[in-house]
């Protein structure tokens, strides 16, 4: 066979293989992008550690978020310092994922000063679990008790409800945020402190924010709060839609009027 021949066969084998990689190429760029997971960042509060918030990384973990479980001394510094020691090298975990953020109680104020002083243009949702965003009762009485700053440090100082508190100066929220308070306590000394509702820690309405987008209150106390299967349902739902599920009233046949709800069951 001469070569002339011997080219005439490959040169349309060529030209297949060429129109099937430009077929391909062509379906391919008409095929919608891979979904990218959003990144959740979880932030612990004062004087714990990336621990105390395992149960909802795995969950939030399990329904495919990118999750980003930092730690922090969170007693070795002030607020304004810890966000920024804490908070960029999370984000940069993130890459350009949408970024989320979940946090419990100062961890909460952390993001606060952060989002006040810093913009974060792939910023998503926050979720806030017993955020002293008004500060704390506990630290106006017991912040000049003697072993209190030793035990929780200069951040511990700054949570007070006074003008001069660090969460009182950070100002309304200017993000989408939703709030889970709890209602239920096992430290009665300090919560005979607090006025009205509170989990041990924080009041209800303390835990409020100025442009918040969504709040929520269950039975459930402020050291185990984020463990707590239904406050991680909640998460999880706030970050999905921007709303938490919100209890439905039954109504009495009989008189048309909702009827009181059952007791709710403390799991913690």
């Amino acid at each position: 066979m001469d070569k002339h021949h011997t080219s005439s066969l490959i040169s349309p084998l060529s030209a297949c293989r060429h129109m099937t990689t430009l077929l391909i190429l062509a379906i391919s760029a008409l095929l919608p992008l891979a979904a990218q997971a959003d990144c959740a960042i979880l932030l612990h509060g004062l004087a714990r550690s990336e621990t105390s918030m395992n149960t909802l990384a795995k969950a939030l973990s399990d329904a495919d978020y990118h999750v980003v479980n930092t730690g922090y001394p969170s007693r070795e510094a002030t607020i304004e310092t810890l966000a920024q020691q804490v908070i960029p090298p999370a984000i940069a975990q993130c890459k350009s994922q949408p970024i989320h953020f979940v946090t419990h109680s100062m961890g909460a104020i952390l993001v606060r000063y952060y989002l006040q002083t810093y913009s974060l243009e792939s910023l998503g949702r926050v979720v806030m679990l017993g955020p002293p965003n008004q500060g704390s009762e506990v630290i106006d009485r017991l912040g000049q008790v003697p072993g209190f700053h030793f035990i929780n440090g200069d951040a511990g100082l700054q949570l007070g409800t006074g003008q001069l508190s660090l969460p009182n100066q950070l100002g309304d929220a200017h993000f989408d945020v939703g709030i889970i308070a709890g209602n239920w306590s096992v430290n009665w000394i300090l919560s005979s402190i607090i006025p009205g509702a509170d989990d041990g820690k924080v009041s209800v309405e303390r835990t409020k924010l100025n442009g918040m987008n969504d709040h929520i209150t269950l039975p459930v106390t402020h050291t185990f709060m984020m463990s707590n299967k239904k406050v991680i349902k909640q998460v999880l739902h706030y970050l999905a839609q921007g709303t938490f599920i919100k209890p439905t009233a039954k109504v009495d046949a009989h008189t048309d009027q909702p009827t009181p709800s059952a007791p709710h069951s403390i799991t913690e």
